[in-house]
């Protein structure tokens, strides 16, 4: 089985290395912080667990010790600084960059050939950067937006249908913000039944869309910090279907080279997810509404990328 690395043992970073290893998605399980202790304490925790739960992952946390993560499959990059109550992710990319960076390099000495799964925010950005900087062939940097987003979208719409949420197709695609997200209604279904069947007001469907969009805003504010269980969660199920090659199609910040009508761009877009990462992008037929709106998105997110040549992080 594969050696999987969480780096930010923070509390998306360490809710993603709870659900691998409670999953048992792979044998051998690093949590590295830049905290003396936090990462030690956690896997104590999690080891503690492992007696009440029968799972058998073997599972380390260090300080800083990147030599630790020597042979990684995959590397869940989640440092950074989280959101705070009306900040922006974009807002973040300045503090961000440098991090993220410095972590993605540390990572590649001693683990050359690990696929790289970007959860900082602003993701989109963070991708690029990550792409950019390393070198790293487009398959191997999968950033996590499109699954997170995906699975708040059909939350609200089972609350909306009174369905069951495991019962739904849907999917976001764009940018992974608050206004460049793009939840596809017109694709949207439960066991096969369009949900522009099932509800025919288009006000409601409307108030799903951005309730979705501002999903994370609404738990930042709730919080007062960034949401975590969801995050984790998403991120542990990119790293599984890597992992395990489930060939799972999921929406993933992605780099495009004229897919959807767009180059040297990282954004949100369906992608055939398996043992080498991103391993091919779907195309999907879009409404005229939506390809509007992916325009606008990637307009927008490569205004932020702008800002990564700005203060000199490319």
């Amino acid at each position: 089985m594969a050696k999987v690395t969480v780096v930010g043992a923070g509390n998306v970073g360490a809710t993603c290395a709870n659900v691998l290893a409670t999953r048992e998605v792979c044998s051998e399980l690093v949590l590295l912080d830049i905290k003396e202790g936090v990462a030690e304490g956690k896997i104590l925790d999690m080891y503690q667990c492992a007696t009440l739960m029968d799972f058998d992952t073997n599972m380390v946390g260090v300080t800083n010790d990147y030599a630790a993560t020597a042979g990684s499959d995959v590397v869940v990059i989640t440092s950074g600084m989280p959101r705070k109550p009306g900040m922006t992710r974009e807002e973040l990319i300045g503090v961000n960059a440098g991090i993220v960076k410095s972590v993605a390099t540390e990572i590649l000495k001693h683990s050359p050939n690990a696929i790289l799964v970007i959860v900082s925010n602003p993701m989109d950005p963070m991708a690029y950067l990550t792409l950019k900087a390393t070198g790293l062939p487009k398959n191997r940097v999968v950033g996590l937006g499109g699954a997170l987003d995906s699975a708040r979208f059909k939350c609200y719409l089972a609350k909306a249908l009174g369905v069951n949420s495991n019962d739904i197709e849907g999917m976001v695609i764009g940018g992974h913000g608050d206004t460049t997200m793009i939840p596809l209604i017109s694709k949207a279904s439960v066991k096969g039944v369009p949900v522009t069947q099932l509800c025919k007001d288009k006000a409601v469907l409307d108030k799903v869309a951005a309730d979705t969009m501002v999903g994370g805003a609404t738990l930042t504010k709730l919080l007062g910090t960034s949401a975590w269980y969801a995050p984790g969660a998403a991120s542990a199920s990119v790293v599984e279907a890597i992992v395990r090659d489930q060939k799972k199609i999921i929406p993933a910040c992605v780099y495009l080279e004229g897919e959807y009508g767009q180059k040297d761009i990282c954004i949100g877009v369906p992608t055939v997810i398996g043992r080498n990462g991103a391993e091919r992008v779907v195309e999907l037929e879009l409404t005229a509404e939506e390809k509007e709106l992916f325009e606008k998105s990637a307009e927008a997110v490569r205004k932020t990328n702008a800002i990564l040549t700005e203060i000199k992080a490319l």
